[in-house]
């Protein structure tokens, strides 16, 4: 009997849509943090990016990429972001807020939603990094390039050096 693919997430499609190169790679749905996906794909950490939910200035919803191994830094994000104040959204409101779980969210799957997106500034000094497709256990990897050019991130110092 074949052995049945995992289904394409919208990420997937997304990027399928734009005819954007890209790779999966899936692993269990227990894991969550970047951290331990880097240690299953055999790559830095700071090669694995999380998607963040942030509010600025109390109404604003941020999605903010950042390199597994660093914490968002929420003063430096909110001068990048020219905001007051930012604050993580609790992980209810980021679940209702994006329609996706905690541990699976991504700008690529919320194309279409109303959120601002933030890479890190990290990330310029990478060709390929990896983040997630969409739902928890599955990841891609694709071209910074093509990230920024499909979500219309903006490069921002949301994370401070390790």
């Amino acid at each position: 009997m074949a052995r049945k693919s995992p289904p394409k997430t919208n990420a997937m499609r997304a990027l399928d849509a734009h005819k954007i190169p890209y790779s999966t790679f899936f692993y269990a749905e227990t894991i969550h943090s970047a951290d331990e996906v880097a240690a299953l794909l055999g790559v830095p950490a700071s090669h694995v990016y999380k998607t963040l939910v942030a509010l600025a200035d109390g109404g604003r919803h941020l999605l903010v990429m950042a390199p597994g191994g660093r914490e968002l830094d929420l003063r430096l994000l909110a001068r990048g972001v020219g905001a007051k104040s930012a604050q993580m959204a609790l992980q209810r409101e980021a679940e209702r807020l994006t329609g996706l779980k905690v541990g699976g969210i991504s700008p690529l799957a919320l194309l279409d939603k109303r959120f601002e997106v933030y890479l890190d500034a990290s990330a310029a000094d990478l060709d390929e990094l990896y983040l997630n497709g969409g739902q928890r256990g599955v990841n891609i990897k694709l071209r910074v390039s093509n990230l920024l050019a499909i979500t219309g991130a903006k490069l921002v110092a949301a994370t401070a050096p390790a």
